[in-house]
């Protein structure tokens, strides 16, 4: 074997043994128009894309055509790849030498569990970067019309997940039942009655102002309006996806709610 042969050889074993490289990309809360452009960039770049249930189908369609796709959705009760699973998908792609967009909906380390995906990476040296997406309690109040901060109503905002990973992660409902910022909660709509119990239990007033956004951001955008004490019946006729916002806040909707009239004069 000549050493030309020789040196081809290695480049070719390098070549199959390079490292790859995970990319988490957050695609925001649904709009398109959302993106930013670094995430509209890395898509019609995509080599492999795996993608989340909350990625809207109009960002699915930003995907280079050639690109492989795997479908890793989730949603309460049902997940078709675990989250163990995902996560070593991602590391078996990036050791093959692939560059892989993981795209999440929302931002990727707002309950997104984006953090956790890229702790599964280090073990095997793997490089990541992180592009940040306009998270749901942002994009989904805006386009409700809902400023989840106002100088009249509140000086704070918290987000809150109401998926709990188990017993032993408790919310602290006697500090959010006294709380005077705007609450958001995450995957809280099959949880609402108990929030809501919960947090009146602990001092918060029954007549609270509260709103559901449904499907923020898209067509189908609908929100539902009313008092804390009425929160389970409000969940009661909305479909996930939803956001759960209580505060005084919320009252803005009916002033400031600009994509319903948008949508109603597109119609």
């Amino acid at each position: 074997m000549t050493g030309q042969t020789i040196l081809t050889a290695i480049n070719e074993l390098q070549a199959v043994s390079h490292t790859g490289k995970v990319i988490l990309v957050g695609s925001g809360p649904g709009d398109p128009d959302l993106l930013t452009i670094k995430a509209l960039r890395l898509l019609q770049q995509a080599e492999v894309v795996v993608h989340d249930r909350l990625v809207s189908d109009e960002i699915i369609a930003l995907i280079h055509p050639d690109a492989e796709c795997f479908f890793v959705g989730k949603q309460a009760g049902y997940h078709c790849v675990p989250q163990s699973g995902i996560n070593d998908l991602l590391v078996k792609l990036a050791l093959q030498g692939k560059q892989v967009i993981r795209l999440k909906g929302g931002d990727p380390f707002i309950f997104g569990r984006g953090g956790e995906e890229l702790e599964a990476l280090l073990p095997f040296n793997i490089p990541f970067e992180v592009v940040p997406g306009i998270t749901a309690a942002s994009g989904c109040a805006a386009y409700a019309g809902i400023p989840l901060t106002h100088r009249d109503y509140t000086q704070g905002v918290q987000f809150i997940t109401g998926h709990l990973k188990d017993d032993a992660h408790q919310l602290d409902w006697a500090l959010l039942g006294k709380s005077t910022n705007t609450l958001v909660f995450y995957m809280g709509l099959t949880q609402s009655s108990g929030i809501a119990s919960n947090l009146i239990e602990h001092g918060m007033d029954a007549d609270m102002p509260v709103a559901i956004v449904e499907k923020g951001t898209s067509k189908q955008q609908r929100t539902l309006k009313g008092s804390l004490k009425d929160l389970g019946d409000l969940a009661a006729q909305a479909e996930s996806p939803s956001l759960i916002i209580i505060g005084g806040v919320t009252q803005l909707a009916s002033k400031l709610d600009w994509f319903s009239a948008t949508l109603n004069t597109s119609a």
